[in-house]
């Protein structure tokens, strides 16, 4: 059975780095799986393949939803699927689904150009806004006043004729819960840049900075927090997703769930090892091995 894995390594953000990915390439030959790493280049080659992983950067616009929408149509078992993508690049759509379905998230307002009134009084100040489709903390941004509200937002119309305006949670750290096949799968803080508000800064010279990542076991990461991150990524799906949960107090939010969550080695593999990579690998070769339905 062929595996493809999209991945790019000219990537500057890439989600799993060049260690990681040569654990993914063992843990793929230890499952039976013949795994290549393929570039941009062999969208025609996708047919040769039984399943596809993809390890770059998902965006609607982008090569890696066509890749992996023609995946999908050529039968491979993926990860991330185009409806995983879809739906984890729309935070808009995402705060829709979480008041929908009752779960708990910072007070959050899609802004469009008729309700800029409504911003303060629903949300407040200081607050958080995003682009929808925001990734790596980029097309984030947190404004204290009025005038810096009003002046992001107008930044953030030329690229979007939606924002999300988002209560601001202030702590320490983020957990993020990753979910594998409707499973926990590991448990991470995340650390806040010392002296800034998110995990990752990104500076004017293009530099990046990032918290520190403390993986632990998941029986002793909080249960709420866990049972959470399930909760939510099962209205998303079965694949893989890194869902990203605020604690104050005894108290835990959802932020957002990611599809491509980071799977780093020497972050998010310091409590699994060298299981995390081959739980994943795993799965892909269940998800090959599924009976097709029929037409």
């Amino acid at each position: 059975m062929r595996l493809a894995i999209l991945y790019d390594p000219a990537n500057p953000e890439p989600p799993s780095n060049p260690a990681a990915m040569q654990k993914f390439l063992e843990a793929a030959q230890e499952a039976g799986l013949q795994a290549e790493l393929i570039s941009p280049d062999d969208f025609e080659r996708l047919p040769q393949f039984d399943a596809l992983f993809i390890r770059d950067t998902t965006y609607i616009n982008h090569y890696s939803y066509l890749f992996s929408s023609r995946a999908a149509e050529e039968g491979l078992a993926v990860i991330d699927d185009p409806v995983s993508i879809l739906k984890c690049n729309n935070k808009a759509l995402q705060a829709q689904l979480f008041w929908r379905k009752g779960i708990p998230a910072p007070h959050t307002l899609v802004v469009h150009r008729r309700n800029l009134k409504k911003v303060i009084p629903a949300i407040g100040l200081p607050c958080v806004l995003k682009l929808p489709d925001s990734s790596f903390s980029r097309g984030v941004v947190k404004v204290d006043t009025e005038a810096a509200l009003m002046q992001e937002i107008k930044r953030l119309f030329e690229k979007s004729r939606l924002i999300v305006a988002q209560e601001y949670m202030p702590t320490s750290f983020d957990w993020r819960i990753g979910i594998l096949d409707r499973q926990p799968l590991f448990a991470c803080k995340y650390r806040m840049v010392p002296g800034y508000w998110q995990i990752i800064r990104h500076e004017a010279d293009g530099s990046v900075s990032e918290g520190a990542t403390q993986a632990l076991p998941l029986e002793e990461a909080p249960q709420a927090a866990v049972q959470l991150a399930l909760r939510a990524a099962n209205l998303i799906g079965d694949g893989l997703y890194g869902v990203d949960i605020k604690q104050v107090g005894e108290k835990y939010y959802v932020i957002e769930i990611n599809d491509n969550p980071n799977v780093d080695a020497g972050n998010e593999d310091g409590a699994l090892g060298d299981e995390l990579y081959r739980r994943i690998m795993a799965s892909l070769l269940a998800r090959v091995r599924r009976p097709k339905s029929g037409k």
